[in-house]
């Protein structure tokens, strides 16, 4: 698109082009009656390993397109220092992520309601994603088809050792679920995927590119807002810069902030909107005082139990030279092969403890393994030397927060965050839990005759306090950052109300991951899809 000239006025300004924002500019714009403006800090997603699905790899450590944020050293990870990928590009991270769709359990809108009000529970996010959906194993009372976002089955071409995975777990007394995202979540099966035609379907893809094709919307990448502006209690539009050049971009209508669980909390705090003791301590004029931005930040961490196979894995043929032009051949001029999925085929949900009301641990399942690192890249595309396989769980609802700090006042700069993981008793108990169930799983047949020997952590590592010291060394995030900047009905534990608008200030809302009132049991583009869906559905009732 055009430059934009220095000070430009639009109807709606949107800050990120994520899983959210995307939506965000699509259904605002699609009246044409409002002229909407989104501004991106990354650049475009027009890439081959974007739009490759395996490629995911490849953008891990890619500052081209990932924020490559770190946390603080975590004393509940061993003192490191974890790597959080963001996507810093259009699409966000959803042109970054492993693509599983995952809605989260019906009690998690459940919650959501208790804190944010009914029109957040169950039976109209479910009415929502119905609407967003055009899945690819037919529309049901859960599932729906003619929406925008094309989902996929992904029944086809999966490694024979999936349903091995499936039989095994099946054995230890999970059941065998056709959908996740269906009547019940608890059980075990193939992950559906946002992958359409064996390339990635973004929320870029989905909803933003088709937006751009209207003269009503204009995007503008390369993008850093800086803060936003706000006069007399009113948010009237923001500050960026671009190529070097401090512009503003004003609001008739509204500033709706979509950059993810730490992006926008940062920008919030930038612009005076936060924990004024803070903000002061940064030199930072106070707008709001908000004590609720930056905090409740939630994440899941996960940890893989790897095994070396008696069988082909994935490894045998993305590692050797022949294979991966093997299976480059085939993606090409066929698109199949393990290039046109994500690693993650299978997974399931399952409960550590059966008094529990829901499941509490998620699985992955990958016929394939990366023990051996590779500098710049999570070695998706080259694994190990030898036929492996993992086994990877992440815990679905940890009670263990961390936060969203400014480092300084320079917007420039990363803010500091602070994991906290596994800083709950209740939190170690459960992972303790659930790495031992990630055995019985490997000690049933039919995967139990195909394992030569477990690899990661090893058949030494057995004493409750040798597994817990392992899963502290070698967890980390599963990249779902959320609540930040929670929506709610009390004022005390919120920074949003429940349409997402910023608590004083007028014609400022924020729309992504960070507005969850709680964190899903599940990977989390589907429910940040989600958000910006509704969110557009309150903007909109509001400019009538």
């Amino acid at each position: 698109m055009s430059v934009l000239p220095d000070k430009a006025e639009f109807d709606y300004v949107i800050v990120g082009a994520g899983s959210a924002g995307c939506v965000l500019a699509e259904r605002l714009s699609a009246s044409g009656r409002h002229r909407v403006l989104v501004l991106e800090a990354g650049g475009s997603d027009r890439r081959l390993y974007v739009r490759l699905p395996l490629g995911y790899g490849k953008l891990f450590y890619d500052p081209a397109v990932n924020w490559m944020y770190r946390t603080e050293p975590d004393p509940g990870l061993a003192g490191q220092r974890d790597h959080w990928p963001r996507g810093k590009i259009l699409g966000g991270s959803s042109s970054i992520n492993a693509m599983v769709w995952i809605r989260g359990h019906k009690s998690d809108y459940d919650d959501w309601a208790d804190l944010a009000g009914p029109d957040w529970g169950a039976e109209a996010v479910t009415a929502a994603y119905r609407a967003i959906e055009d899945n690819e194993a037919g529309g049901d009372a859960h599932r729906g088809t003619g929406g925008p976002l094309f989902i996929s089955a992904n029944r086809r071409d999966l490694h024979p050792l999936v349903e091995s995975y499936i039989a095994a777990a099946e054995a230890t007394g999970l059941k065998r679920l056709a959908d996740f995202n269906g009547a019940e979540q608890e059980g075990v099966g193939i992950y559906q995927m946002t992958i359409r035609n064996a390339r990635r379907n973004s929320a870029a893809r989905a909803f933003l590119h088709p937006a751009m094709k209207r003269p009503n919307v204009k995007v503008l990448t390369g993008a850093h807002v800086t803060r936003v502006i706000v006069e007399d209690g009113r948010a009237t539009g923001v500050e960026y810069r671009y190529n070097g050049v401090t512009k503003q971009a004003m609001a008739a209508g509204e500033v709706i902030l979509a950059g993810g669980a730490i992006n926008s909390p940062q920008l919030l705090m930038l612009s005076g909107i936060g924990p004024a003791a803070h903000l002061r301590d940064h030199g930072i004029a106070i707008v709001a005082d908000s004590p609720e931005v930056g905090q409740n930040l939630n994440d899941h961490q996960g940890i893989n139990y790897t095994w070396r196979m008696n069988v082909p894995t994935y490894n045998d043929i993305l590692r050797p030279w022949w294979g991966k032009l093997r299976v480059g051949i085939e993606y090409f001029l066929l698109g199949t092969g393990p290039l046109a999925k994500s690693i993650n085929h299978a997974g399931g949900f399952f409960r550590t403890d059966p008094a529990l009301p829901r499941p509490n641990m998620q699985l992955y399942f990958q016929a394939f393994s990366t023990l051996i690192p590779r500098d710049g890249e999570r070695p998706l595309l080259t694994p190990d030397p030898f036929s492996g396989m993992s086994i990877g769980l992440s815990n679905c609802r940890p009670t263990s927060r961390g936060e969203i700090a400014l480092k300084s006042p320079d917007p420039f700069a990363h803010p500091r965050i602070t994991a906290n993981a596994f800083s709950t008793d209740h939190d170690v108990a459960e992972m303790l839990a659930a790495v031992k169930y990630l055995r019985k799983i490997a000690a049933e047949d039919p995967i139990r005759a195909l394992i030569a020997e477990e690899l990661r952590p090893g058949p030494e590592v057995k004493s409750d306090d040798d597994l817990i010291a392992d899963f502290r060394a070698r967890s980390g995030t599963v990249y779902h950052p959320s609540c930040t900047v929670r929506m709610g009905t009390d004022p005390a534990t919120s920074a949003l109300d429940p349409d997402m608008k910023v608590r004083g200030v007028r014609s400022l809302r924020v729309c992504d991951a960070s507005v969850f009132p709680t964190l899903i049991g599940g990977n989390t583009n589907a429910p940040s899809i989600l958000v910006g869906w509704m969110g557009a559905a309150r903007i909109l009732r509001d400019a009538r």
